[in-house]
């Protein structure tokens, strides 16, 4: 088994790869984990950035979770909009706020 196969992707990044009426993911094993690894790693790296905006600004949690959406749609941005609002539901999930859903 390689290391690949033995990360546990969770459906809800999953689904960001499956095309409506489809069952089977768009990318393969090896690349979903790929992405999913640099996905859950931003999440995790932004949760300390997005308690100092929190406190440095004194704006509500969803600003901050704003921001940081905006941040990662960036021009150079590493992520798709659609990875970029699976990183901020799991970065407003790591740090226990309110998940955002689709309201940003």
């Amino acid at each position: 088994m390689t290391d690949d196969q033995s990360i546990d992707i969770p459906p809800s990044f999953v689904a960001l790869f499956v095309t409506p009426g489809r069952i089977k993911p768009s990318l393969g094993r090896e690349e979903m984990s790929a992405r999913y690894e640099l996905c859950e790693d931003l999440a995790t790296l932004l949760t300390e950035h997005a308690k100092t905006v929190l406190f440095d600004l004194g704006i509500t949690e969803a600003d901050v979770l704003e921001r940081c959406e905006l941040g990662l749609l960036g021009d150079s941005s590493v992520v798709s909009a659609t990875e970029a609002r699976w990183v901020i539901r799991r970065l407003a999930e790591l740090l226990g706020w309110d998940d955002p859903g689709d309201k940003l």
